[in-house]
């Protein structure tokens, strides 16, 4: 793709001005949103996201497409498994409903700000040599294993990081409204709203590691990766509100990650030996017969796996709960003790 610093100035720009009317027309004043404005929102950023995609297989080709897509979907997913940790979080700090939306959005755009970085930093490597495909390649295999296999008995409200920052800050028991900081008795103190976007942002840094390596899997186009990003965050503050019930329902999200994750791990490294420039594998020479997978088949396998994790997990619930005659929980304000965090 040629991308002229144009098209990404217009690109960032829109996207800034999108997040700054969410806050101005969504968020500024403390509210809970409803069903219907959630759904309505949500559709529109799905439909702009899918429209967006159309776009660049017309304009740059369908090979071009299907890698947005594929990062998409794959980006899609983490987000969500990443809306999973922020109702975790919001839960164990009591944040009143009237007040998640903006921790959310700042959430969010911590997110994207992390991403950017992360994404820059993925094409400066990739530029260095095919070598980084190797790396990438065992890092999501790595990310794999824990996804599938960690318990998640830690809780990011009482992590190590959490933990620094109350030693360090002062922070009342109580809020006082959105505030981040109030003055009590001539001192500062730091509100639990500010420590719940620090916890926040923190666990967007750790999200970010499985995020960029995967797309990068699937595209080197730094464009793609960072618009598929984009759109992926873009509407994620209204599914919270609209599937926030059905995010416990999906006790499957963990293992459907995995195995696409380990999915794009392999096709890294597959991809890496075909390319291959290490002077100690091969004498530094290609691996020819190291299969390239074709991005159809990326698209979907992981969207075959996204529909194979939801559909099963859904079974799985309704199941339990028709076995212990217990009615499944409908919304985020269900019972949150049995929830772990995943990571």
């Amino acid at each position: 793709m040629n991308i002229t610093p144009l098209v990404w100035g217009v690109t960032i720009l829109i996207t800034v001005a999108f997040f700054v009317y969410e806050f101005f027309a969504h968020v500024r004043k403390p509210h809970e949103p409803t069903i219907a404005e959630s759904a309505r929102w949500s559709v529109f950023y799905i439909s702009l996201a899918l429209l967006f995609g159309v776009g660049i297989g017309v304009v740059s080709g369908w090979t071009y497409g299907g890698e947005y897509f594929a990062g998409y979907l794959t980006e899609k997913a983490l987000s969500i498994d990443n809306l999973f940790v922020f109702l975790i979080v919001m839960t164990g700090f009591a944040v009143p409903k009237i007040y998640q939306q903006k921790v959310l959005m700042i959430g969010i755009v911590i997110a994207l700000i992390m991403r950017g970085v992360f994404i820059a930093l993925g094409a400066a490597l990739i530029e260095s040599g095919a070598w980084v495909f190797y790396l990438f390649g065992a890092l999501l295999l790595a990310l794999a294993y824990r996804q599938a296999f960690s318990h998640g008995e830690s809780d990011p409200t009482d992590s190590w990081f959490v933990r620094s920052v109350r030693r360090v800050l002062p922070v009342t028991d109580e809020y006082h409204g959105d505030k981040l900081t109030v003055k009590k008795n001539g001192k500062r103190w730091v509100t639990p709203m500010l420590l719940t976007i620090v916890a926040i942002g923190f666990i967007d840094l750790v999200f970010a590691f499985d995020s960029i390596p995967a797309i990068y899997g699937l595209t080197s186009e730094a464009y793609i990766v960072f618009t598929a990003n984009a759109f992926a965050l873009m509407g994620l503050r209204q599914l919270y509100f609209l599937v926030g019930g059905l995010l416990e329902r999906l006790v499957y999200l963990a293992q459907g990650l995995a195995v696409i994750l380990a999915f794009i791990g392999v096709k890294l490294v597959l991809h890496a030996m075909h390319v291959n420039e290490v002077p100690f594998i091969n004498g530094g020479e290609p691996i020819l017969w190291a299969p390239e997978i074709p991005i159809w088949f990326s698209l979907m396998f992981i969207g075959l796996t996204i529909a194979v994790a939801t559909a099963a997990s859904l079974l799985k619930t309704r199941a339990n709960g028709r076995r212990s005659g217990a009615p499944i929980a409908s919304s985020a304000d269900g019972a949150h003790e049995e929830v772990s965090m995943r990571d």
